[in-house]
């Protein structure tokens, strides 16, 4: 074997870890959270790959622990597993933080699939801690160019991946047929709202 063979082999064999170091290394996973309630555990992984802005949003509501004693008080339910539950804030000045710029579906990619956490809003960027779970699949609520009008739909950014049991049981649990929240949802307040004692992010 010749000296140039022989350095040949060599460098090659210096050159195979020093690649492997430099290797682009996996990303990391989406975060999950667990949302502990009165009437069970849900668990979501929230899409930051995919919707960093509305992914980042719900998370500083997490980390912030703004979600702590709040409830699931509002449920539109238009059949049997077809609807959606919400939760949030309820716009209290205290717990909520500034608006965010919408991400619809047709730049995500996230639709509304059952289990789908989503921000309902007025106009485009008017979105900030208010939080529906869909059930069943919703395309009605995906971005739609071929619409007329306002046809951006809401920002999908999470999916529910433990406990949709839960957020069923919520879902079908008696609804008032007078009560209102400050005149609005008449027919769609639950009687008995459904709390959620801690929101955490859980390792993976």
């Amino acid at each position: 074997m010749t000296m140039r063979r022989l350095f040949l082999m060599f460098f090659l064999l210096l050159a195979a870890p020093a690649a492997a170091q430099t290797a682009a290394p996996a990303p990391a996973p989406n975060p999950r959270v667990a949302l502990e309630t009165s009437a069970g555990r849900i668990v979501v992984e929230v899409f930051q790959d995919k919707a960093p802005i509305s992914a980042k949003n719900f998370l500083r509501y997490v980390d912030a622990k703004r979600f702590d004693g709040i409830t699931f008080y509002r449920t539109v339910k238009v059949a049997d597993r077809f609807g959606f539950v919400q939760f949030g804030v309820q716009n209290a000045p205290a717990k909520m933080f500034p608006p965010v710029k919408h991400e619809p579906t047709s730049q995500t990619g996230i639709k509304h699939l059952d289990g789908t956490l989503s921000m309902p809003r007025l106009a485009p960027g008017t979105a900030r801690g208010e939080f529906t779970i869909s059930v069943g699949d919703q395309p009605s609520f995906d971005a739609d160019p071929a619409r007329p009008g306002d046809n951006l739909g809401y920002a999908a950014f999470a999916r529910v991946v433990e406990g949709m049991d839960v957020v069923l049981k919520i879902f079908d649990a008696p609804t008032s047929p007078t009560k209102t929240l400050q005149g609005s949802f008449k027919g769609e307040v639950p009687v008995a709202p459904v709390k959620i004692v801690t929101a955490r992010r859980i390792a993976q």
